[in-house]
This record gives structure tokens, C-alpha cells and sequence, in this order.
């Protein structure tokens, strides 16, 4: 089974990835690829610099480049978790796989911005406004920039992580369940 995860800021991608790890699902992040790429660039893993440094490398190497990179370590009879999608190229890439299902992490931005201000991340935004702007950013249609809203409608699942930590891990393990 390969599950992919797809959401906005804060929505809840890590804790469900975190969650599948725990369930022996081997993980990658298309976020990691582009930590390694700014680190070897000399370049501050922001989260601005990274979202710059993947439509560069999407621009120049292709939409689906991140997910290309990541469907290579795939051997099939294992669980995967594929964490940090965040472009239609890269569904399109992993869907050709015929045991992957696209969930996508969602909850209101009052609460996804609740959880910026307390994780206290460098560079994460200060108000809610900004959160909001910066979110805009993030879902410009083109084929190589970031799009989680498109992505987020391609989901085959939508969790909805509005409540408790236990309340979300159940919701992951019907997903779990149900695709079986």
C-alpha cells in the first residue's frame, strides 16, 4: 500500500506521516528532497526558500521531478507513506501505481494558524492575514508551482483534523483499513 499526503500548512501531514511510521510504513518526504538540494546549495531551509527551490527544480526538471525521484526507492510488497505532495504532476506520477491512494489532510485555517503560532517555526507568519496570504502564494495555477488546493480536490480521501490527536489516528487507520 502507498499512501500519499497531500494538504495545506499545518493541516496535519507530519502527525499522520508520524503515525504511519509507527505503523512500519517506510517514509519519504518530497520535502526532504528539496531540504538536501537547499542544504547543498548552501541555501537556509525557510520555508519561502523551499518552496522557491522546488518550482525551480519543477521549472527546469519537470512537474512530477520530486515525486520521479521518490518513485524510484518503490519496491512493491512494502507500505509506503509519501509525504509533502504538493503538485497535481506528482499525483499523476504516483497514481500509475495500482496501490496508491492520495489522502488529503484538511482543518480550518483558524486552526491551522492556531497550530503555526504554537510550533514556532522560523519564518512561519505572524497573523492570521499573512497566514492567509501566504497560502495564496502557494496555489498559483502553474504546471510548476506548488497548487495544494488543486491537489487537495484530487484526494481520493479527505481527512478532516479538527478534533483530538486519538480522534485523527482513528480516521488514518480506517483510511488504512478501507484500502486494504
Amino acid at each position: 500500500m502507498i499512501i500519499g499526503l497531500t494538504g495545506a500548512n499545518a493541516s496535519g501531514k507530519g502527525e499522520a506521516a508520524s503515525y504511519l511510521k509507527s505503523k512500519s510504513f517506510e517514509y519519504y518526504s518530497l520535502s526532504d528532497i528539496l531540504r538536501e538540494e537547499a542544504k547543498s546549495r548552501g541555501i537556509e531551509s525557510s520555508r519561502e526558500n523551499l518552496i522557491r527551490l522546488g518550482n525551480e527544480l519543477r521549472e527546469k526538471n519537470g512537474p512530477s521531478v520530486l515525486a520521479d525521484f521518490v518513485v524510484k526507492k518503490i519496491k512493491d510488497g512494502n507500505n509506503y507513506i509519501i509525504d509533502s505532495i504538493r503538485n497535481p504532476f506528482e499525483i499523476e506520477v504516483l497514481r500509475k501505481f495500482r496501490n496508491f491512494t492520495l489522502v488529503g489532510v484538511d482543518a480550518s485555517v483558524e486552526i491551522r494558524f492556531k497550530r503555526v503560532v504554537s510550533r514556532k517555526r522560523p519564518g512561519d507568519p505572524e497573523t492570521l492575514k499573512e497566514f492567509i496570504e501566504k497560502e495564496k502564494m502557494e496555489n498559483i495555477p502553474s504546471p510548476a508551482n506548488q497548487q495544494l488546493g488543486t491537489c487537495l480536490k484530487m484526494a481520493d480521501t479527505i481527512i478532516i483534523n479538527d478534533s483530538t490527536v486519538e480522534d485523527f489516528h482513528k480516521k488514518i487507520s480506517a483510511v488504512i483499513k478501507n484500502n486494504a
